[in-house]
């Protein structure tokens, strides 16, 4: 669990043309790096002016509308695209449409920092840290400012208690503000033990065949015929919303020094070539977990097998 001093809370973000292609394999709602990636730029701005810093991120989606469609006599669907101006050669222009997707989440942050023993008022934090995130953009997605107010962000700077009856006291009230809607976890012990299940039956089942068993809707046949002799194909039920998510690279050269790649994005780093890493992610409702900072995503780094991903480490287990 990560060690937060606080919560800080941003509700309700309406998200306009989030990027919808998380990966090469995956289209929906986007990786949880995306919204990591967020919380470090935020982080970049917050702890130099503020003092406060930032540090995980649970994501709960309350809206979801992809920007997709499937044309009549399709069985695929297909993103909405732009339609782009001409140049002055008369052709349109070259672009890459990506899939867009519009969301309305609340993101959940650990917060750690000086600023709230130094007397600021927390209304003043919360204030500054909504005009910041106003500017912002999450996941390639504009933020649209809501109806009431100019500002796209409510902030809400929550510390705790101290007390076990003040914690409890205090996640019960923020699970309640959470609803409705579902926070994304990881679930990679599930994707183990499917592989063992797998591997009892068949044993050159790889990872990669219990992941795609999990991630695909399964229709079994039935044992039997029904009562009126028709056989009834039942939906193979799963222990939860199960989905396939990216959650960050793996490493497929060695580490090379500084500067010996060429038009390395930053020449003064080590560099390494990678390949996405996909495993299993689970919609939970608010109401069922019993301690917010369970849901926080988070980095890590095993630079010996080459592996940099996120995870939530309390669910992933």
């Amino acid at each position: 669990m990560i060690d937060s001093e606080a919560l800080l809370v941003l509700s309700h973000l309406n998200i306009q043309n989030a990027n919808a292609i998380s990966s090469p394999m995956l289209w929906g709602f986007p990786s949880p790096t995306a919204f990591l990636g967020f919380v470090h730029a935020l982080h970049r701005v917050v702890q130099p002016e503020l003092g406060l810093g930032l540090d995980g991120v649970g994501i709960v989606c309350h809206r979801f509308e992809p920007q997709a469609s499937q044309p009549a006599g399709k069985r695929t669907r297909v993103f909405h695209l732009t339609r782009n101006s001409y140049g002055s050669d008369g052709k349109p222009p070259a672009l890459i449409e990506e899939g867009r997707v519009h969301l309305d989440v609340t993101l959940v942050i650990g917060v750690k920092g000086a600023a709230r023993y130094e007397g600021t008022p927390i209304a003043e934090l919360e204030a500054r840290i909504a005009e910041i995130v106003s500017s912002m953009r999450i996941a390639g997605g504009s933020l649209l400012p809501r109806s009431e107010t100019k500002c796209a962000a409510t902030a809400a700077l929550h510390l705790w208690p101290g007390t076990e009856e003040g914690e409890a006291l205090l996640l019960r009230r923020l699970r309640r503000k959470l609803l409705p809607g579902f926070a994304l976890v990881s679930r990679e012990g599930l994707l183990e033990q499917r592989h063992r299940e797998l591997v009892t039956a068949d044993p050159n089942a790889s990872m990669l065949d219990a992941f795609l068993d999990l991630a695909s809707l399964n229709i079994d046949p039935p044992n039997e015929g029904g009562p009126d002799g028709k056989e009834d194909w039942r939906v193979r039920r799963r222990s939860g919303w199960l989905v396939p998510i990216s959650t960050g690279f793996q490493a497929i050269s060695e580490l090379y020094p500084p500067g010996a790649v060429k038009n390395a994005r930053d020449r003064g780093m080590p560099f390494r070539f990678v390949e996405g890493v996909y495993t299993l992610g689970e919609w939970k409702s608010p109401h069922r977990i019993k301690d917010l900072r369970h849901i926080l995503w988070a980095y890590t780094s095993e630079s010996s097998e080459g592996l940099y991903r996120c995870t939530t480490k309390q669910f992933s287990q």
